[in-house]
């Protein structure tokens, strides 16, 4: 069962979230404020946090979302507050939040938003607790889902935390045509405002990364009108990267 944090300091709002999302099928938990969001979360091991940004005790949401950061929570976070100001929403994000949502909200796009952040996610665990990898290799390159790490031709190549998440969640759908608006929707997330040109930028900077000759690509593959597709064996016969 999929676990979610709801840390709000509301009781009608804690209530209803509780009783929805448990409907839904998820395990909640919840917390109040900073300290209890901590407690909870080292003891519920949620897959999802969702907060507000004003908290119990004088604490907040951003602190919230530092913290879990730093204590190395990799899950997706999503705010739900009743601040609309551009600078908090800003904040949040840059803090590590992945979503950020305004009250009054509907019910509906509040799932969808959940489910579009789950299904991010499952592209890009964490390393388990045995500390095995989660590792996928196609042509001489090797991802690892569990370090976010790419080595191409066995040396590590840099990525940019979209990049990663771009990657990761093409590789677990690889030999599926991906439209540009799949990819906006399941990696970008509902509330980024991009465009398709988005998505074809870092397609660009990822084949850059991962083929010796980005022009004619061997595994993120264009279908004219479509979107992508990625393959894990080499389309074609391009060379393979030197050692």
């Amino acid at each position: 069962m999929t676990r979610i944090l709801v840390v709000e300091d509301d009781p009608a709002i804690v209530f209803g979230l509780k009783t929805n999302l448990a409907f839904e099928g998820f395990e909640v938990s919840t917390a109040e404020d900073l300290q209890g969001a901590l407690d909870a979360s080292a003891r519920a091991a949620p897959d999802l946090v969702v907060l507000d940004v004003m908290l119990a005790g004088g604490s907040t949401g951003f602190q919230v979302i530092e913290a879990l950061r730093a204590g190395g929570f990799g899950g997706p976070i999503l705010v739900l507050s009743a601040r609309e100001a551009e600078t908090d929403k800003v904040s949040a994000l840059r803090l590590g939040a992945d979503d950020y949502v305004t009250k009054p909200f509907g019910l509906a796009e509040l799932l969808a938003r959940i489910g579009a952040l789950l299904r991010r996610s499952a592209v890009s665990p964490p390393a388990t607790a045995t500390g095995r990898s989660q590792q996928v290799g196609f042509g001489d390159c090797e991802v690892d889902l569990g370090s976010r790490q790419l080595r191409v031709g066995g040396r590590e190549v840099e990525l940019t935390k979209l990049e990663f998440d771009l990657l990761a969640f093409l590789v677990r759908n690889a030999g599926r045509v991906l439209s540009r608006g799949h990819l906006l929707r399941d990696v970008w997330g509902l509330s980024h405002d991009g465009s398709a040109r988005t998505v074809d930028n870092v397609i660009a900077h990822l084949r850059d990364k991962l083929d010796e000759d980005p022009g004619a690509p061997r595994h993120l593959i264009t279908l004219r009108g479509a979107g992508y597709r990625f393959e894990l064996e080499p389309v074609g016969r391009g060379k393979t990267r030197k050692k």
